[in-house]
């Protein structure tokens, strides 16, 4: 059988780009499910990536339906005039009672949910919130029902970074549900995770943490905090 007689294959492919820097992250504050919105920063961030997206033929548009997301995916739909699709499953990892605050308080006012999110224990369940597991399979069913129903197309998620890192390994097939701890990728602020679908047994990588569009603006100094 030569190549030619194989079935077309259409070949999806899935942009993740976190949020533009909000006011939070500049204040090294978990944002969790808070409104912070973007800072002025953040704002030049979402306009470049918009550009570029543009440029590469992306044309469907999701977003987390977190205003610091939405923001972000804002100057990529007025320049294709496509719709954004925002959805709560693209939320970041609801932090509950760690919500709003800095690092440094919540180590010392909830040690026990601190540290089981930095050492990224799967299974915990932070107090008032939700577990790494349990953001796992919201954005994971998400991101197949988007692929199979945009099959072919190019498709923009705008998330945030332990969603994204959480999508990435699912991606990558490095976590499940039953997994106890995962590797943390980081995902700068408009950082793109780029991958190639032809099938959920054939994803193909084609870069992390994208930020060569955002040099002018942040320099090499492009990560921010959650």
């Amino acid at each position: 059988m030569t190549l030619s007689t194989y079935p077309h294959v259409a070949i999806t492919r899935i942009y993740l780009v976190r949020h533009g820097q909000s006011d939070g992250n500049a204040q090294g504050r978990f944002g969790g499910h808070g409104p912070t919105p973007l800072s002025e920063l953040g704002k030049a961030q979402a306009d470049v990536t918009a550009r570029l997206l543009a440029d590469e033929g992306v044309s469907v548009i999701y977003s987390s339906d977190l205003a610091r997301a939405i923001q972000t995916a804002e100057p990529l739909a007025e320049l294709t005039g496509s719709e954004i699709h925002s959805t709560s499953a693209f939320r970041e990892r609801h932090v509950g009672v760690l919500e709003g605050l800095t690092f440094d308080e919540s180590k010392k006012q909830y040690p026990e949910d601190y540290f089981a999110l930095i050492n990224r224990d799967v299974q915990h369940v932070i107090t008032n919130g939700e577990s790494y597991k349990q953001l796992l399979q919201r954005t994971s069913n998400a991101l197949w029902n988007i692929a199979r129903k945009h099959a072919g197309q190019r498709i923009a998620i705008f998330s945030h970074t332990g969603a994204i890192c959480f999508m990435t390994l699912h991606l990558m097939g490095a976590v499940r549900g039953s997994s106890r701890s995962t590797p943390w990728l980081i995902t700068s602020n408009c950082g793109i995770n780029r991958f190639e679908i032809r099938s959920r047994r054939n994803i193909r990588v084609l870069a992390l943490n994208d930020t060569r569009h955002l040099t002018d603006i942040t320099g090499n100094d492009s990560f921010g905090a959650r």
